[in-house]
C-alpha cells in the first residue's frame, strides 16, 4: 500500500526543507510549495547528496516544486492541490522575524492570517484531504515566566508577529469545531541546525566566530530558551501528520535551557574564539519575551517521541555545516531579508 502524499507548504524555509527531506526518507511522494524559486541547495537538505557523494534525497519521480505565492496566487495553489489530491498538508508558510513585524504590521497579518484563512476555507471542502498539520510557535503564549508550560490555547501574545500566529490557531480552532477539519498544531522551541537561515542566532554566531565578524547581543543575551535540533522536530512533525488526532496541539522541546549568552559562550569555546573580542551588547528588540519554556510531555507520553540530538552535537554538527559551506555563505547575506 503506497504512503500518503503530502504536499508542503513553505518548503523552502529551515523546518520545510528538512521536513521534506523527512518525508522523502519515508518513502512518502513530496509536493513543495514557497512563494519563491528554490534557494541555494546548501540552504536545501532534501538536495544535500548523502555523505558528499552519491544521489540526493529528491528526484524527479518523488519530489516536485512550485513557487507559488500564498498572498497572491491561491487559485494556482489549489488548481495543484486538486491535481495532486494530497491525503497530508503540512504547512510551514508565515512570515517570520519578529523585530521586522513592528515595521509593516500589515504584511505579517496578510500572511499569517487573511490567507490562510482563505486556504483553509477551501482545504476544508477538499474530500481527500485527510490531516491539515499548522507549524505554529510558542510566540502565542507570549513569555512563559512562570515556568514549563502545557498545551493551550491561552495566548498572550506581545509582537504583530505572534499575535498574527495566535490570531491563525484561534480561526484554525474555530474552524475544527465548527466543520471538523482535521488540523494538529505543532509548536516547537527555538529549532536549529544545519541548512538554517544565517541571522539566526546560532548560524549567525558560528560564521562570527570563524570570520571573526563582530556581532551583536540583544540586551545582553539574557533571555531564556530551549534550543532543539530540527530532526527532532521533523521526525515529530511526520510522526503527527501520520498519527495526530485532529484538534490537538503538541509541543516539540528538549527538557534543557540555557540563556542566549550562555549558548554564544558555548559557541565561542567550540570555536576557540574570544567572546570578549567577537561579542558587542546592543538594545533589547521591543517585545522580546524573556523565555519560551514549552512542556513536552505529553508529546513523550502519548506517541512515545523524545529528542534525541543534545545541544553539544547539535552545535558540532552544524558547525560542520558551516565549515564545509564557509566560502558560499561568505557571498550570501547574513542579515534579514524582508520579501512583501
Amino acid at each position: 500500500m503506497s504512503k500518503p502524499k503530502v504536499l508542503v507548504i513553505g518548503s523552502n524555509s529551515f523546518s520545510g526543507s528538512h521536513f521534506v527531506a523527512e518525508a522523502l526518507r519515508h518513502d512518502h511522494a513530496v509536493w513543495g510549495v514557497s512563494r519563491s524559486t528554490e534557494p541555494h541547495p546548501v540552504f536545501l537538505p532534501y538536495r544535500w547528496r548523502l555523505n558528499g557523494d552519491g544521489p540526493a534525497l529528491a528526484t524527479a519521480e518523488n519530489f516536485q516544486f512550485r513557487a507559488i505565492d500564498l498572498n497572491s496566487q491561491l487559485d494556482d495553489l489549489l488548481e495543484l492541490i486538486d491535481r495532486v489530491q494530497p491525503e497530508l498538508v503540512v504547512n510551514f508558510a508565515a512570515q517570520g522575524m519578529v523585530a521586522e513585524s513592528w515595521l509593516n504590521p500589515t504584511h505579517w497579518y496578510r500572511t499569517n492570517v487573511v490567507a490562510q484563512v482563505a486556504l483553509h476555507d477551501a482545504l476544508r471542502q477538499k474530500p481527500f484531504l485527510q490531516k491539515y498539520v499548522h507549524v505554529t510557535t510558542p510566540e502565542v503564549y507570549g513569555s512563559t515566566d512562570g515556568g514549563w508550560i502545557k498545551e493551550h490555547n491561552h495566548f498572550k501574545p506581545s509582537t504583530p508577529y505572534a499575535v498574527s500566529r495566535a490570531a491563525c490557531d484561534l480561526h484554525l480552532y474555530s474552524f475544527h469545531e465548527a466543520y471538523g477539519f482535521p488540523v494538529v498544531f505543532t509548536r516547537a522551541a527555538n529549532v536549529y541546525g544545519p541548512g538554517q537561515q544565517l541571522y539566526r542566532i546560532i548560524p549567525r554566531t558560528l560564521l562570527s566566530a570563524r570570520t571573526g565578524k563582530p556581532m551583536h547581543l540583544h540586551g545582553g543575551g539574557h533571555s531564556v530558551r530551549s534550543f532543539i535540533h530540527i530532526q527532532d522536530v521533523v521526525r515529530a512533525t511526520l510522526q503527527l501528520a501520520n498519527d495526530g488526532e485532529p484538534g490537538s496541539a503538541w509541543h516539540l522541546s528538549t527538557r534543557e535551557c540555557c540563556s542566549i549568552r550562555a549558548l554564544v559562550e558555548q559557541i565561542c569555546s567550540l570555536c576557540r574564539a574570544d567572546f570578549n573580542t567577537l561579542v558587542q551588547d546592543s538594545d533589547e528588540r521591543l517585545g522580546k519575551d524573556q523565555s519560551y519554556l514549552l512542556d513536552s510531555a505529553a508529546m513523550r507520553q502519548v506517541h512515545g517521541w523524545t529528542d534525541r540530538v543534545s545541544l553539544k552535537q547539535g552545535l558540532q554538527e552544524t558547525l560542520g555545516w558551516v565549515n564545509a559551506n564557509l566560502d558560499t555563505l561568505n557571498t550570501l547575506p547574513w542579515n534579514y531579508q524582508h520579501k512583501t
